[in-house]
């Protein structure tokens, strides 16, 4: 097994505003990671430890807490008192695992009423959490919002394309953007049987949907990449200072193919994992189409809403079959 096969990158020195020699290597490490593997992590990216700590110490709280709280926050389909239907939190007997979806803390009852849609809509976490945990999971939003929307913008300026073109694609508010705690219990039994190589699995073989996801994960790892070509599982290792990147179903047709999402999933180790993805999703009436990175000027008015591109991805899983 290659040790080094899930690069890692530095990017504490882009800078998009000013491209230099020291920007262009890393823009030209952030390619062939996208277009070699498909994962990678990142070191530099600005986001502190101490930040990183507090929202896992937020996410472990949560799923500590009785199983009262936590389904204070289920969607309708496990609370019938509730009218959400997309975010919120769901129970470890539907998939192996717990979770807690979180839409952007920015949303506005006002906004979901202007805007009505499936998708749209205002969790109010102060049901389950206090206010010094929102407060950690607000800041956090911003922050892992900010470092996806400028991995993105390198995409774009490797495409030899302005990098303020994200801003058509991603409007704060607007973005499907999901920030997610995942608890992997202890688990009696796996979720699947690989039917490549038998190995038990806690998390299923898949590709995620959006543009990126950028993940933290706890020193339990388990989490696997699969080689594209060969086919053989690679583990993403643990790293204290890193975050974990992979590409997405939108960003393989936004690029025509060019940067595939790739195949991950998480082996059967019977002891509590936690995990945090950032799901780097654009706006819900964004306009898929494959000139907005193509050599053609991008057409803003053609295209599949990224709402319907987004559901008809979500089918295979079953937490969201609800």
């Amino acid at each position: 097994m290659k040790k080094n096969y899930i690069p890692t990158i530095n990017i504490s020195k882009l800078n998009l505003k000013n491209i230099n020699s020291k920007n262009n290597l890393i823009l030209k490490q952030i390619q062939k990671a996208c277009i070699d593997v498909g994962f990678f992590q990142i070191v530099g990216h600005g986001i502190e430890k101490k930040l990183i700590n507090k929202i896992t110490k937020t996410a472990h709280k949560f799923f500590n807490s009785k199983v009262e709280n936590k389904y204070k926050l289920a969607p309708k389909k496990w609370n019938k008192s509730n009218s959400n239907v997309y975010r919120g939190y769901f129970p470890s007997d539907v998939n192996g695992k717990e979770g807690l979806d979180i839409g952007d803390p920015m949303i506005s009852n006002i906004f979901v009423k202007k805007n009505k849609r499936k998708k749209i809509e205002k969790l109010n976490l102060s049901k389950s959490l206090n206010k010094n945990s929102i407060g950690i999971i607000n800041k956090y939003y911003g922050e892992i919002f900010n470092l996806s929307e400028l991995l993105f913008k390198t995409i774009i300026a490797i495409s030899k394309k302005n990098h303020e073109l994200s801003k058509s694609a991603f409007k704060r508010i607007k973005t499907l953007s999901t920030l997610r705690f995942n608890y992997y219990p202890k688990q009696e039994k796996p979720i699947e049987i690989s039917k490549e190589d038998g190995v038990a699995l806690g998390c299923e073989t898949h590709v995620d949907s959006g543009i990126f996801t950028v993940l933290y994960q706890d020193r339990k790892g388990g989490l696997q990449v699969q080689n594209r070509k060969t086919k053989k599982w690679y583990d993403v290792p643990f790293n204290k200072n890193a975050l974990v990147v992979n590409t997405g179903l939108a960003l393989e047709y936004l690029t025509n193919g060019k940067y595939k999402a790739t195949n991950h999933r998480v082996l059967w180790n019977k002891s509590k994992r936690l995990s945090i993805p950032f799901f780097f999703e654009p706006s819900f009436d964004f306009k898929m189409n494959k000139t907005f990175l193509g050599n053609k000027k991008y057409n803003k008015s053609l295209g599949i809403n990224y709402d319907n591109f987004l559901t008809n991805s979500l089918k295979k899983f079953v937490e969201y079959n609800r």
